[in-house]
Order: C-alpha cells, then sequence, then structure tokens
C-alpha cells in the first residue's frame, strides 16, 4: 500500500483539517467533530437547513458539497463508516436557523439508524428535521451494508435540487414533497476496474485480475453483478445504458441529465472518452440530455472505474434547479 498519510487511525481528522485549512472562505469545523458547516452564515438565515453526510473515502462528497446554493453543513465518518448520531446531531443545530434541518441520507444501514437517532436528538430540542434517503443504485436489490438499493452517485443530483430549493425559500414541508418526486427519477450503475484500499486495512477490498472488470461494484466495494474482461469504452455504456433504459424505459423524446462520476483512480481523459460514448448513444436513441456533469465527484478512494447516473427531468423547474448558482468546493456556478 502506498499512500500519502501519516497514522492511518489519524487519516480522517487530517484531511478535515486539511481541508478547512484550504478553505475557510467555504467551511468551519464544529468543535471537537468531524462535521462541517458554511462559513457563509448570511446565506442561511431564515432557510431550511440541508445536511448530509456518511464515511469518509467519497471525497469531495460530502463536505465539497457545502455552501450557498447546497449543503449547509456535511458530516464525515470514519473511512465508509457512518458518522455518529452525536456529530450528525451537532450538523442539525448548526444548519437549523428556525425553519427546520432537511437530511439527505445515503441508503445504507449504519448511516439510515444514526441519522435516524440524530433526528430524535433533535425533536427533543424542539427542533424540525425531515429527510429522505436515496437508493439510486440500480445494479443490485441488497447489498453488504444494505437493506434494498444502495445510495451513491446519484445522491450528487438530490444535493442540487433540495439546495436550490432551499435557498429560495422552500418550506421544510415543501423540501420533502419535492425529495419524494425527484427521488424515482434519478438513478445510477457504475463499472469497475480495480478495488479500493481502506488506509487501516493496507489491502484492496477486492481484486480484478489485469483484464477484468466488474459491473455494479459499490462504493465500498460491496459486490456487483457480473465480471468479465475487459470492453472498450463503448461496450461498457451500451451495458450500463441498457440497464439503465430497462429501469427507466425511456423513450425518443425524453430529457434527462447526466452525470458521469470518477471513482478516483480513473483519469479525467478516460471519464471524457466515456462521455462521449454515453452521448453519443443516447442521442442515437433521441434522448433530449439538457444538463451534464463530469468529473470525480462521489468516489471510492483509490477505486479504478466510473459510474453513471441518469435523472429524467420529468419537470421542467429540475433543471433550473441544477443550473441555480451555487459556491461550494466541489460545484461552483453562477
Amino acid at each position: 500500500m502506498k499512500k500519502i498519510m501519516n497514522d492511518p487511525q489519524n487519516i480522517v481528522p487530517e484531511m478535515v483539517a486539511g481541508l478547512v485549512q484550504a478553505y475557510p472562505q467555504y467551511v468551519e469545523r464544529l468543535p471537537e467533530t468531524e462535521a462541517l458547516v458554511r462559513h457563509d452564515k448570511a446565506s442561511m438565515e431564515n432557510k431550511v437547513g440541508v445536511i448530509s453526510g456518511g464515511g469518509s473515502g467519497h471525497e469531495p462528497t460530502h463536505a465539497g458539497f457545502v455552501g450557498a446554493g447546497m449543503l449547509s453543513a456535511a458530516v464525515a465518518g470514519q473511512v465508509f463508516t457512518s458518522p455518529t448520531p452525536d456529530q450528525i446531531y451537532a450538523a442539525i443545530k448548526a444548519a437549523d436557523h428556525g425553519k427546520g434541518v432537511f437530511m439527505v441520507i445515503k441508503n445504507y444501514s449504519g448511516d439510515v439508524m444514526n441519522f435516524d437517532m440524530a433526528k430524535d436528538m433533535a425533536d427533543l430540542d424542539d427542533i424540525q428535521v425531515k429527510s429522505i434517503v436515496v437508493d439510486d443504485d440500480i445494479a443490485v436489490e441488497n447489498s453488504t451494508y444494505t437493506q434494498g438499493r444502495r445510495g451513491v452517485a446519484g445522491t450528487i443530483f438530490m444535493h442540487k435540487i433540495i439546495g436550490a430549493a432551499a435557498d429560495q425559500g422552500a418550506s421544510l414541508d415543501e423540501l420533502e414533497a419535492l425529495a419524494k418526486k425527484v427521488l424515482p427519477n434519478i438513478k445510477t450503475i457504475a463499472v469497475a476496474l480495480s478495488g479500493a484500499t481502506v488506509p487501516e486495512v493496507g489491502k484492496p477490498g477486492f481484486d480484478l485480475a489485469d483484464d477484468e472488470i466488474e459491473y455494479g461494484v459499490g462504493i465500498h466495494g460491496e459486490p456487483g453483478y457480473r465480471k468479465e474482461k475487459l470492453q472498450p469504452s463503448k461496450a461498457l455504456v451500451t451495458e450500463l445504458l441498457g440497464r439503465l433504459k430497462t429501469e427507466f424505459k425511456y423513450q425518443a423524446g425524453d430529457h434527462f441529465a447526466v452525470l458521469i462520476n470518477g471513482m478516483g483512480a480513473t483519469p479525467l481523459m478516460e471519464q471524457y472518452v466515456f462521455t462521449h460514448d454515453v452521448l453519443d448513444q443516447l442521442a442515437a436513441e433521441k434522448i433530449t440530455v439538457d444538463f451534464t456533469k463530469v468529473g470525480n465527484y462521489m468516489t471510492s478512494l483509490d477505486m479504478a472505474g466510473i459510474s453513471l447516473t441518469l435523472f429524467k427531468l420529468v419537470d421542467d423547474a429540475w433543471l433550473k434547479g441544477l443550473q441555480y448558482p451555487v459556491d461550494t468546493i466541489a460545484w461552483t456556478q453562477k
């Protein structure tokens, strides 16, 4: 194992410290936690707070999306481990400005349980909290850490839509209703070329031969649905889009947003090749792509691979939400 670090047991607090030092204009660390809150407090006044979080190792998720127009706060757990309820509760308190707090939770058993416990703690302090559990991964139905489908890179689109609505003054009930409408229209699937190495473990979570890939691997290295020999980008796209088409049953004239997400060790050169093939294949099926993002948004440490998220834009307001101004470490647009 080769990693730029000191003590593997301290890698998360040292990472959080470095992030805050690098971007003090965006985030502040809540004392004695690995929770980060917006530096710009004025941008949260008289608005519902929006928080998220989860295990570390998926950077820039989640702290990279804390800022005006997106998250109010984010909580970092240990690597691939849910943050604790007390730290989530600290983020809730920091994000609450009198209008309540909306939580975006990825569907992993530990995350769901700990965010729910934090909500119970907030209830005792009369802080209104509502939430959505994102389960966009279509690859497998149940997995290592999950009952039902996993929450993966499509969560970023949920952050963006909910963050934009909250910034424009939507109420807690309105955000919950919006999230429930958006959720079934976001779906993701991935392919891995190599496994991720957790610093405290020191070896990859799974092994693939030099000429082997695995479809449907999760962001913690959970098993996918099929291994096979490495294929050209166009063949990978055909497989992944085929699975997504089966889920969406999309037809010519449908409108989508697309997120191509690197898993951590996949160069942007390869991501753009993949993007070219995705957009060409969608165009051939007369699918309209109104919005595209490409890059490393929800990674899996040093895993080589890529995920493809489609977000069906059945409401014109959703495209406006994606285009809404945002100012965070990992996503900025005017």
